[in-house]
């Protein structure tokens, strides 16, 4: 992304912050074209991190003028960066626009615009380049702090279990170990449950604890199942008249690929979203062939922006009327100040929280 083609978003912090706008193409930290304020650059995803201090580079000539840096939250996630990737954390970002690329003037943004993003890292900054493609408006009825919420939940969920999975009204969905604090999954379950049984999905989910059983419920789960004291495939085949369920999303991997597979139905998909269970197991792969089933992984961190763009478009489109309805709620455990980014990342490490996690400036 040229120069040009950048703008400056005025943005939550960690997971949520300032944002330059730009047509499109790659976020790219070439210098030059706009000052950047790292905020905690020591919190890593699962490692944990430290709070140390900021980095200001380039000048603030976002497509001409000087920018300030915005004052909003930020979510926080449980994704370390990627190797040779953006070494900053945050997938996720809420602002206020404060300057946009010269290819993004005249478009349907303009500087003072409330909105959120999706980033492929650097959310704990003042500001963050991101393509006008990854881009939304703040959804009806929801802050500006709580928009940094939605974001990457919302397209991650939205791309697995809709565009790829073609989850159907009528079907069923297993939301595996939704309520783990690895890979920002807490976040992912809360807003899976309530957008799947919006759209006429059966909804069936696996927890640790009776409080977090109690919450699913809560946001309208069918049936939910300790994965501590519970079998839950045969739960499920119990639930689902012996059939198994039609699609499930996972975060444990190879410790429970077995199991996923003898809970699925007929043309079943299992999508693996994380590895939180293992990398390397033995599976019997006779039921694949019995059953037609389907084993992908899914994620959002390795696709090019033009792709991002299509997924960021469909969930505008389909996710944000829900949201604007009151059918889909930010849920929120707790908001912490940036200056207690290592305590947010204990928590979200400890698995105690349920949904997002918030650091505030």
């Amino acid at each position: 992304m040229t120069e040009g083609e950048r703008g400056v978003l005025e943005s939550s912090r960690a997971a949520l912050h300032p944002v330059w706008v730009g047509s499109g193409g790659r976020e790219r930290d070439e210098g030059g074209g706009y000052r950047e304020a790292r905020r905690g650059g020591g919190a890593g995803g699962a490692g944990g991190g430290g709070s140390g201090g900021g980095r200001r580079r380039g000048a603030d000539q976002g497509g001409g003028g000087r920018t300030e840096p915005g004052r909003y939250p930020a979510a926080d996630g449980f994704a370390p960066p990627a190797r040779g990737r953006q070494p900053y954390p945050g997938l996720e970002c809420s602002g206020t626009i404060l300057a946009l690329g010269r290819s993004v003037v005249g478009s349907r943004w303009k500087i003072g615009d409330r909105v959120c993003a999706l980033l492929s890292g650097g959310g704990y900054a003042e500001k963050v380049a991101v393509p006008a493609g990854q881009v939304l408006p703040v959804p009806e009825g929801v802050s500006l702090r709580d928009a940094a919420s939605f974001p990457e939940v919302a397209c991650t969920v939205w791309s697995t279990i809709f565009m790829t999975s073609r989850l159907s009204p009528g079907e069923s969905l297993l939301l595996e170990y939704c309520f783990s604090g690895s890979r920002g999954s807490s976040g992912i379950g809360t807003f899976a449950i309530q957008i799947a049984k919006h759209l006429g999905i059966r909804v069936f989910v696996t927890a640790g604890s009776e409080e977090k059983l109690a919450a699913c419920k809560n946001l309208g789960a069918d049936a939910c199942f300790n994965y501590k004291t519970e079998d839950f495939v045969a739960r499920v085949k119990e639930e689902t008249g012996g059939k198994g369920v039609d699609v499930i999303l996972d975060n444990v991997g190879a410790s429970y690929l077995q199991r996923n597979l003898d809970s699925l139905n007929v043309d079943g998909r299992l999508f693996i979203i994380g590895l939180q269970g293992g990398r390397v197991t033995e599976v019997n792969l006779s039921c694949l062939l019995a059953r037609r089933l389907t084993i992908q992984a899914a994620g959002l961190r390795n696709r090019t922006p033009e792709n991002k763009a299509i997924i960021v478009s469909e969930v505008e489109k389909h996710v944000w009327p829900a949201i604007a309805a009151g059918k889909v709620k930010p849920v929120i455990h707790k908001a912490f100040p940036l200056s207690e980014v290592v305590e947010a990342h204990r928590l979200m490490e400890s698995s105690a929280h349920i949904g997002k996690i918030l650091l505030i400036p």
